[in-house]
């Protein structure tokens, strides 16, 4: 894998997500996004899956659930500064932009990468034993991972929830949620760990 590798796996992943925002019911986009994400890791050279176990990988996802689908406003909050040290990277840091409430799930903060390139990113942990016990993300958008809104309010659809880079490869390293991105609540949808 080298830059030119990474920078086809972003490019795609932004077509991806393009295409879901594009389609006409959430069930769709959903099943675009799974077939998608699953030729992404099981052959490029950028995926996260080491290469031995890439051919013919399948994620495992769950169906499409439409009670875990949100649109919903971003509520302002205290801003609060995150960093996070990373071995590759250095020290990432993040600036919390505000909250958002998902009905009877709870709330979640949405978090800006308060560095070149910027973006939001709205990471989640929840007490599903289905789901990884690092956590997972719903959006990144820095690295395309945009299901889409307006200002102030964002569409937060948990089926889209999917492992991070780590949770493949110790060979990565991500930013794992924080307390204000943890939820009691079983999340049962989106990517979950292997069989």
């Amino acid at each position: 894998m080298d830059a030119w590798d990474v920078r086809d796996w972003r490019r795609r992943t932004f077509q991806l997500y393009r295409q879901v925002r594009e389609a006409e019911e959430p069930a769709e986009a959903h099943a675009r996004w799974v077939e998608g994400r699953n030729a992404l890791l099981s052959s490029h050279p950028a995926s996260p899956v080491p290469e031995e176990r890439r051919r013919g990988y399948e994620a495992r996802v769950a169906p499409y659930d439409e009670a875990f689908r949100f649109a919903v406003p971003v509520a302002p909050t205290e801003p609060e500064r995150w960093e996070v040290q990373t071995a590759s990277d250095g020290v990432v840091p993040f600036t919390r932009v505000g909250r958002v409430d998902l009905a009877h799930l709870g709330s979640l903060d949405v978090w800006w990468l308060d560095s070149y390139g910027g973006g939001l990113f709205l990471p989640l942990r929840d007490a599903s034993p289905q789901t990884y016990g690092g956590g997972r993300y719903v959006l990144d958008t820095v690295k395309g991972a945009d299901l889409g809104g307006d200002p102030g309010h964002l569409v937060i659809d948990l089926n889209f929830a999917y492992q991070p880079s780590c949770a493949y490869s110790s060979d990565w390293v991500c930013p794992l949620p924080g307390p204000g991105n943890r939820l009691a609540e079983d999340v049962p949808v989106g990517e979950l760990v292997p069989g």
